[in-house]
């Protein structure tokens, strides 16, 4: 007859550290009860079970390998007998919390390690690892911003191609490469209107405005770069106003409900954003996890500007700034609209509950740390990444 497993103690070093660590995890602020702790536990659970399992292995060495994404508190990075050691974070009680070994020259390595607003520690064994078997390590802050990138081969740009890069802001090309970024960004706008949207007047609107647009940078190119910013803005204005039109499923609301402008896709700005930085701090759902997904954009994008030998600081449409890297964000410019379309059909496939974000006290909404780690998830675009840096290239030294 087989046996029960016992029930574990009120001592039990697992269960006290899991209480221990569910005191300081934040419940829901939308509709504040009694229940609240527990919505949150039962959203993050649901969440955690909704990562698909082959996602919690790895594929061989290639283009299938795939980031091992962590979060909560207490996540561990070590060394143990000579192997990788990696426990997740703690979000919820109860939770069994995650463990992965790997052994030198493993071909389930993850291509890369990222660390969503996490508490934890790494030790420095565990770093050098890291560095050996050439995996970054990636921290992103509850903002859906990169804080710290640690691990990627930082090898010297090329100074053929950082040349080129510094003579193309003198000599026009650098406004024929900021002309070509930007007419990518629009047809993929106009693709992701059409294929992740449902049609409407406003999608269709929009996808007009965009297509004359880009005939008429076609047949009459800005002659500098504030009138294709210009464009650039006038652009994005109706691209993202076309997404007011798309409802968002909840469930529950009658006991948890939600603020007014959640129920559809709001503008793609905080109510509590500034001039200089108005979508940080989201105010909106979909907002946050945008900041998500286009934090995982700008890391993949570095990867593949400093893997191509480019200098990651020369950039054309946003410029070179102290600590900025504006090539990086020029990049990111035409994959924005693939990310999007990858978030808008994530979006549209699920039914969201109040617990599954958190609202402060000023109005930035917060995701559920399970729900984050799925968005993450969502946005592998790596190999289009690959494709843009390479035609970036020749695009510098053809023009």
């Amino acid at each position: 007859m087989p046996t029960k497993t016992p029930l574990k103690l009120k001592n039990d070093p697992e269960i006290c550290a899991q209480k221990k660590l569910a005191a300081v995890i934040p419940p829901s602020k939308i509709s504040p009860t009694d229940n609240d702790d527990t919505d949150w536990a039962e959203r993050n659970e649901y969440w955690l079970k909704k990562t698909p399992l082959k996602s919690r292995r790895f594929s061989r060495w290639g283009k299938n390998r795939q980031a091992l994404i962590l979060t909560g508190h207490g996540v561990r990075l070590r060394i143990d007998h000579g192997t990788f050691w990696v426990q997740n974070g703690f979000t919820h009680f109860p939770q069994q919390r995650e463990e992965w070994r790997f052994f030198p020259g493993d071909w389930r390595l993850p291509s890369r390690i990222v660390l969503l607003d996490v508490d934890g520690g790494i030790t420095f064994d565990a770093l050098s690892w890291l560095s050996i078997h050439e995996i970054p390590l990636v921290q992103i802050n509850w903002r859906g911003e990169v804080t710290n990138v640690i691990g990627l081969s930082f090898k010297t740009s090329d100074s053929g191609l950082a040349k080129s890069q510094l003579e193309a802001r003198t000599n026009g090309r650098g406004l024929y490469v900021a002309k070509q970024l930007l007419m990518e960004k629009i047809a993929n706008s106009v693709s992701t209107l059409r294929h992740a949207l449902p049609r409407s007047w406003a999608v269709d609107a929009a996808m007009d405005k965009l297509k004359n647009d880009l005939e008429l940078v076609k047949s009459h190119p800005p002659a500098n770069l504030g009138r294709l910013m210009g464009v650039e803005g006038r652009v994005g204005y109706a691209y993202f106003n076309a997404w007011r039109v798309v409802p968002i499923r909840w469930k529950g609301i009658d006991r948890h409900p939600v603020p007014e402008d959640w129920h559809r896709i709001d503008r793609r700005a905080s109510k509590v954003g500034n001039v200089y930085h108005p979508n940080r701090n989201a105010t909106h759902p979909v907002n946050s996890m945008l900041n998500y997904a286009y934090a995982v954009l700008e890391n993949q994008v570095r990867m593949h500007v400093i893997a191509a030998g480019l200098d990651p600081a020369i950039g054309f449409l946003h410029g070179s700034y102290s600590g900025k890297q504006g090539l990086v964000y020029d990049l990111m410019e035409p994959l924005r609209p693939v990310v999007d379309r990858k978030l808008l059909e994530f979006v549209q496939r699920q039914t969201f509950a109040a617990a599954d974000f958190t609202l402060l006290s000023n109005g930035v909404c917060r995701l559920n740390p399970q729900l984050a780690r799925n968005v993450v998830r969502e946005i592998n675009v790596s190999e289009d990444v690959g494709k843009y840096v390479g035609r970036f290239v020749k695009a510098l030294n053809r023009h």
